[in-house]
């Protein structure tokens, strides 16, 4: 069909869909007498693009959203916007400080923060992609609202930059990361944030934690034993993670830099180390697994 009846179609006008089929998001048949004949699947990728530009996605994203079949990217959007909402919470705080009379000089560091913080997480879902890294994403952002206010947070963020920017990518096996995306597919922003919210309970009350979950963690430390979870791809998968994280200086490089740069951070470890020393003290034979 030609542009007219599409417009009608998809309720956008002309010029947006020649721009569309400019920008590469269709591609339709060109007739003898040059005018451009879109199919139904155009259709189909117009209505969806609509959507997505009323979802204030940009076009780049959205050639990135057409061009995967996993919905990773539309997913590593998601959090991209949800972060993106948290930031202008913060904004908006800063700017009724201003209104407030609170001087200029005084909000510049937490507005710098805020964006520092952009800068760091939009990083880290570059380069840890698919849902580990959108995992890792929202677990730091909440520790990169603090103002740089020594040499040694600002070489702390330098180095960060640098780890991230030269960073090598995850390589995962095909079976792994099919397994990876279907077991994942369903979690969302919504979903992380409640596992960093339960995250935080346990390390804020390990004792707690400890007795009120330990049925659970008797059948979990049972099922890592055994053979089936030695020879499963959760495993493998592991075992990846694990060996990208000692390897690439994620360990040696990303963390101490994050303890540097954020006191909050830094508050955090400290509580997963105690967590973690209970957690050994009442099953030793963790570290053996």
């Amino acid at each position: 069909m030609l542009i007219n009846e599409v417009s009608k179609l998809t309720k956008l006008t002309k010029k947006a869909i020649e721009y569309y089929t400019l920008q590469g998001l269709i591609s339709p048949s060109i007739l003898d007498n040059g005018y451009r004949e879109y199919s139904s699947q155009d259709i189909d990728t117009l209505n969806k693009i609509s959507v997505l530009r009323k979802l204030d996605i940009s076009t780049e994203e959205i050639r990135c959203i057409l061009n995967d079949s996993t919905n990773s990217a539309l997913q590593a959007v998601s959090v991209k916007k949800e972060l993106d909402y948290q930031r202008d919470m913060m904004k908006k705080s800063i700017l009724q400080k201003l209104s407030e009379g609170k001087p200029y000089e005084e909000v510049s560091a937490e507005l710098q923060a805020v964006e520092q913080g952009k800068t760091i997480t939009d990083k880290l879902l570059d380069a840890f992609p698919g849902y580990y890294g959108r995992f890792i994403c929202m677990h730091f952002a909440r520790f990169l609202n603090e103002p740089i206010q020594s040499e040694t947070q600002q070489s702390a963020y330098e180095s960060i930059l640098l780890f991230l920017d030269n960073v090598s990518a995850l390589d995962i096996p095909k079976d792994l990361e099919d397994y990876l995306i279907e077991g994942t597919s369903h979690i969302g922003t919504k979903q992380i944030s409640e596992m960093l919210k339960s995250t935080k309970k346990s390390y804020e009350n390990p004792d707690g934690f400890l007795a009120s979950n330990k049925e659970v963690l008797d059948q979990y430390l049972e099922f890592k034993q055994s053979d089936g979870y030695k020879n499963s791809s959760a495993c493998k998968l592991m075992e990846l993670m694990n060996k990208f994280k000692s390897s690439n200086g994620y360990n040696d490089t990303f963390i101490p830099a994050m303890k540097k740069l954020s006191t909050a951070y830094t508050e955090y470890y400290r509580q997963m180390e105690i967590a973690n020393e209970k957690l050994l003290a009442q099953y030793p034979e963790i570290e053996k697994l």
